[in-house]
């Protein structure tokens, strides 16, 4: 499996990108290089897609994946790969705020903490459908680890298309979001336009 190396705060100043929309607290101080620069329109998409798998932690294959999968839905293209990504159950662990960013949820899923409809999956690019529940294993939620997590993100609120019970560590996809619902910095138009050259 490839893993992305680059320090998160270097990498979010590459991107012109804030910290806290990776779940991240810190704030770097430095200036970009690259805001200076013109920057063509293939490299306003291009960035734009590195900014979509940067935030959600995935790798190009299963990103074109995604795209094409988004592109055979009824729909907007964009909205569906936006809609795509943000039902992962990595990102869903994430949103429910039981992993402080999307890197400790894959984590949490692949350590198999993670139940989906009473049933123990470790695959965090699983696709969750609307409907279903999400909840830490029983023998888990006892961890020091979760107990972390909840204090850290106590203050953290769960969008409205999901709905999380703190105190069982559990929650339920209410509905499929819509693009509105998605406070994510990415242009997806941009994304589109880039793959379909």
């Amino acid at each position: 499996m490839a893993i992305n190396r680059t320090p998160v705060l270097k990498r979010c100043r590459s991107l012109e990108l804030e910290p806290m929309y990776l779940g991240v607290n810190k704030k770097s101080h430095r200036k970009s290089n690259r805001s200076q620069r013109k920057v063509s329109e293939y490299g306003l998409q291009l960035r734009e897609k590195q900014k979509a798998k940067f935030i959600y932690g995935v790798q190009e294959k299963p990103f074109r994946n995604l795209y094409e999968k988004a592109g055979k839905m009824p729909g907007l293209v964009g909205t569906n790969l936006m809609q795509l990504l943000e039902l992962r159950l990595d990102n869903i662990i994430f949103r429910l705020g039981y992993a402080r960013t999307r890197r400790e949820a894959r984590q949490v899923v692949s350590h198999r903490h993670v139940l989906v409809n009473g049933k123990i999956v470790n695959i965090p690019s699983y696709r969750v459908e609307p409907g279903d529940v999400i909840e830490i294993k029983e023998k888990s939620k006892s961890l020091q680890r979760f107990k972390d997590i909840l204090e850290a993100n106590s203050g953290v609120s769960v969008p409205s298309w999901l709905e999380g019970d703190a105190e069982k560590l559990s929650g339920k996809v209410l509905e499929v979001p819509l693009r509105d619902q998605i406070d994510v910095p990415v242009n997806e138009t941009l994304i589109v336009e880039l793959y379909s050259k």
